[in-house]
């Protein structure tokens, strides 16, 4: 398993501890770092300081012109031992050197003996004296005598090497000390940081596990944890609304199925038994009969078939939206209805209006309104219908909807008390508010003024002409 996926399976709380520590480990190496590099460059800098004024008072006071090399070494030496702690020596032009001070004697580089022979000036190097020792070096011109030479001054690097290696150690338990403390604060950062989440977290279970959507977590705040709760307290309640919508669907189909299943299975049992005893049904009570069972089949396939247009996704349209004629679709859904209010009288101005929809779930959804009419129009009435400046309106001259009853009358199986009666399933409106609202308009109902009547108000956004290239053609007219 690759490092990354070793991390992915840790806990979020292991993996925002070890992010801090990880963090706090990059910091304090980064700053240890630069804290040992500035003491070095410190350090160097006072260390050559000390190696050029070192060299000066010796200077100053004119030491090397009063001294004589023999034996290699300047005499008399006790003049220039003024404990330094230092490696002096004088090397000459012909690679020749007096040794003045110090433990050791310096090896003689190529720097010096230029030095010497006054082809370059003063310099720092690093070498190492003869038994091994590194040491940082001060060459510069001088004179012994009538003699051009060079004076060589060094010190060991053993001078900043310890302090800078003890520092180091400092510095790296500094730095464990650090990582150890981040790491700690970093779960207890994770600790507090997540306890929302743990929270959200054991009420996404208990929802689960007992499937009680009246949980709610606490969202108080502006965090990003607030708002997570609060979509979530969102999602919980949209859901139990559904679900109640739900069960509130099946127990109002289940009643509504029952009355016409229970009717149906009545006149199958009178039939049923009048085959099995031999006793004939009076024509006219037969033929009766039959007739409600074909109607109550009706009525069942009817009643599925708005289920299923409700049980629906919203999101899940029933076929392609196009640029539809709301004038041809208002004109064939009145044919359809003309055949089942043959006494009563239609009146119909539809102008030009052309929308975005399905024309089939439109089709139905005005044909739904008209049924209404036709359903609640006195034997003689009118019934009218016009579609202008894009809002459709049918007109019935019945006896009105209660203004206490307007606000439901698109609810789902919500039948007025008049209309119990009559036949229906309470789920027409529902089907038109539906379609309408997804084609983006609007539906209504309203007192007639003057009634009696209810009139129903349709308005989809759309134009009075079609786009170009569309071939539809309006139909209007009088009745």
């Amino acid at each position: 398993m690759d490092p990354a996926a070793r991390l992915r399976a840790l806990p979020l709380r292991s993996r925002l501890a070890l992010l801090v520590a990880t963090a706090v480990a990059v910091a304090v190496a980064g700053v240890a770092a630069v804290a040992w590099f500035m003491v070095r460059e410190q350090l160097s800098e006072q260390l050559d300081s000390s190696l050029r004024s070192t060299n000066a008072a010796a200077q100053a006071n004119q030491v090397l012109g009063e001294y004589r090399c023999v034996s290699g070494q300047v005499v008399p030496p006790d003049r220039l031992v003024n404990n330094l702690s230092a490696q002096v020596q004088i090397v000459f032009p012909d690679g020749g050197h007096c040794w003045v001070d110090g433990k050791n004697t310096l090896r003689v580089s190529g720097i010096d003996l230029a030095i010497a022979q006054r082809e370059r000036g003063a310099t720092f190097y690093d070498t190492t004296t003869t038994d091994g020792t590194s040491v940082r070096v001060y060459s510069q011109p001088a004179t012994v005598g009538p003699r051009p030479a060079a004076l060589t001054v060094a010190r060991p690097l053993a001078d900043i090497d310890k302090p800078l290696s003890r520092l180091a150690w400092v510095l790296l338990l500094v730095s464990g000390i650090g990582v150890v403390g981040g790491g700690a604060a970093g779960l207890l950062v994770a600790r507090a940081g997540l306890r929302p989440v743990d929270e959200l977290t054991d009420a996404v279970e208990h929802i689960a596990r007992t499937e009680d959507l009246t949980v709610r977590i606490p969202d108080a705040g502006d965090d990003e944890i607030a708002r997570l709760s609060r979509s979530f307290n969102s999602m919980t309640a949209a859901l139990a609304s559904s679900r109640d919508r739900q069960a509130q669907l099946i127990a109002d189909a289940g009643h509504e199925l029952r009355t016409p299943l229970t009717s149906l299975r009545t006149n199958i049992e009178l039939l049923a038994r009048s085959e099995e005893t031999g006793r004939a049904i009076p024509p006219e009570d037969r033929k009766e009969l039959l007739a409600s069972v074909k109607a109550q089949m009706t009525e069942l396939a009817t009643l599925i078939g708005d289920l299923q247009e409700l049980s629906r996704p919203d999101a899940a349209a029933p076929g392609p939206l196009q640029v539809v004629a709301l004038h041809d679709i208002a004109a064939g859904a009145l044919s359809r209805v003309r055949l089942r209010g043959p006494e009563l009288t239609f009146t119909r101005d539809l102008r030009p209006w052309y929308v975005r929809g399905e024309p089939a779930a439109l089709e139905r959804a005005v044909v739904n309104v008209l049924d209404n009419a036709v359903k609640f129009s006195p034997a003689g009435g009118t019934v009218e219908i016009a579609l202008v400046d894009g809002e459709l309106t049918v007109r019935d001259h019945g006896p009105g909807i209660p203004a206490e009853e307007l606000p439901h009358v698109f609810d789902r199986f919500w039948r007025s008390p008049s209309a119990r009666a009559l036949p229906g399933s309470g789920l027409g409106l529902s089907i038109v508010a539906r379609t309408v609202q997804r084609a983006g308009g609007t539906a209504r109902l309203r007192p007639a003024e003057p009634g009696p009547g209810t009139v129903a108000e349709i308005r989809i956004p759309g134009a009075p002409t079609p786009p170009p290239g569309d071939p539809s053609e309006g139909v209007a007219g009088d009745e």
